[in-house]
């Protein structure tokens, strides 16, 4: 049986994540996610939970034809330590799926095989781009799964995404529009 890891922030979940977990599923029997920097949230770069992340996940993955397991990973900023950081969270892994040029070295370096995916349609679907998206009120929702839509919906994530991009001058806009005060 091979089990295989797949790490990422997932901020949110895209149609290029899943992607990659389908091509891992067609060599894995099982697969472990890690949800990494879980601490992080409620910032432009990292505007979701890793609660929310996992609920992106789980959803889009409902189908999923081989077992796999969401695990929410910390950053421990020590990155000589990550992967055994990495192995005590986890069950078990064979092989790890990346193109992140760090994690590549920290798993080569441990004598851990890795297999760098090609991206798909990096250019729109990254985090990055998507969240600009949202920020700015462009089209986002066809490059997420449908369920993803629903979890970013439910939790009013583009309004947090826009609240996090205002400064402290447009506080008067924030509540003057009915949001309750802190």
């Amino acid at each position: 049986m091979k089990r295989a890891f797949y790490i990422g922030r997932f901020q949110p979940f895209h149609n290029g994540h899943l992607t990659v977990i389908d091509r891992i599923t067609k060599e894995a029997d099982e697969l472990i996610i890690g949800i990494g920097s879980a601490q992080l949230s409620h910032d432009l770069e990292n505007p979701f939970t890793a609660g929310e992340r996992v609920l992106m996940i789980t959803r889009a993955l409902v189908g999923l034809s081989r077992p796999f397991y969401v695990i929410p990973i910390e950053d421990i900023k020590r990155n000589a330590l990550w992967v055994a950081h990495i192995i005590s969270m986890t069950p078990p892994f064979d092989i790890v799926y990346t193109s992140n040029p760090l994690v590549i070295r920290l798993f080569s370096e441990a004598g851990i095989p890795v297999c760098s995916p090609d991206m798909f349609k990096r250019e729109s679907h990254s985090g990055t781009s998507i969240r600009e998206r949202m920020r700015t009120g462009e089209p986002w929702e066809s490059l997420v799964p449908p369920c993803v839509v629903d979890v970013i919906n439910e939790i009013d994530g583009i309004d947090r995404i826009r609240d996090l991009d205002r400064s402290d001058g447009d506080l008067s806009t924030l509540f003057s529009s009915g949001a309750d005060h802190v």
